[in-house]
């Protein structure tokens, strides 16, 4: 009778778990990697760090609403080209993808260059600010639930997943140390900034290497890269990676610069 009773709990035990795994299934392949969870996601993570880069702006209101205007410009056209399918495989493809990402990362620095107030506006943003910008990088888990899914290729997926919720998870905590300037607070920043860009450049060779459509394709087993480029996670791509890199190269600049060579202009 008592092995009739262990048999029965057995049997109960079996069923939860059976049934908690069925949940956390449906809950991982229809909710978590669900388009319009990811698109919302995706929309708060750039919303959040366009918020914080233009109040952290030293320059006057309207010069911020300006600030936050071109941003947001320039989110809703990677929006645009996702959804018109300009970047698909039977699109521009890859190639499409690459510019998506290296053209605002060259006029960003042109602009920087060629536009001292802009460029004392933008270097003049704390770099804890700046770090801390790239806490919505945890949103990385996506790529984890997408590659588990097979609708995303390895290394390529598990590659940015991993890398970028390091990045997310660790970013309030040095942006703290950077704004306290706690012991050894600049090295680290230092050597927190390398790999966190790092990231981003492997994340992005990894992907065109991963593309079907890229005549140097490495990896072509399994699912290929082709679901970047269209929505939702082309704002990936489209915005928030070229965004990011900017940042790191604010950040490392802020950093290794002299002191002296502060730049106090405000633009107007």
């Amino acid at each position: 009778m008592q092995r009739n009773h262990y048999a029965r709990l057995s049997s109960r035990l079996s069923d939860t778990q059976i049934a908690q795994k069925r949940a956390y299934t449906y809950f991982t392949e229809n909710v978590m990697a669900s388009g319009p969870l990811i698109a919302a996601a995706l929309t708060g993570a750039a919303a959040s760090v366009i918020a914080a880069l233009a109040a952290s702006l030293p320059a006057t209101p309207a010069y911020r609403i300006a600030f936050a205007a071109a941003l947001s410009a320039w989110f809703v056209a990677a929006l645009a080209l996702g959804a018109m399918g300009v970047v698909r495989p039977d699109g521009l493809g890859t190639p499409g993808v690459g510019l998506a990402v290296a053209l605002p990362i060259l006029a960003g620095v042109y602009l920087c260059v060629r536009r001292q107030p802009l460029r004392a506006a933008l270097l003049g943003i704390p770099t804890a600010i700046l770090i801390g910008a790239n806490a919505p990088r945890v949103l990385g888990v996506f790529f984890l639930i997408l590659y588990a899914q097979d609708r995303l290729p390895g290394p390529f997926a598990p590659s940015a997943g991993w890398g970028d919720v390091a990045v997310g998870l660790t970013a309030l905590p040095v942006a703290i140390l950077v704004a306290r300037k706690l012991s050894r607070w600049r090295p680290l920043a230092l050597a927190w900034n390398t790999f966190a860009l790092a990231d981003l450049v492997v994340a992005v060779g990894l992907g065109v290497a991963s593309a079907a459509d890229f005549p140097l394709s490495l990896f072509t087993a399994g699912p290929d890269s082709g679901l970047m480029s269209g929505l939702p996670m082309f704002l990936i791509p489209g915005f928030l990676v070229p965004l990011w890199m900017l940042v790191h190269l604010a950040v490392f600049y802020q950093l290794l610069r002299p002191a002296k060579a502060t730049l106090h202009t405000v633009p107007t």
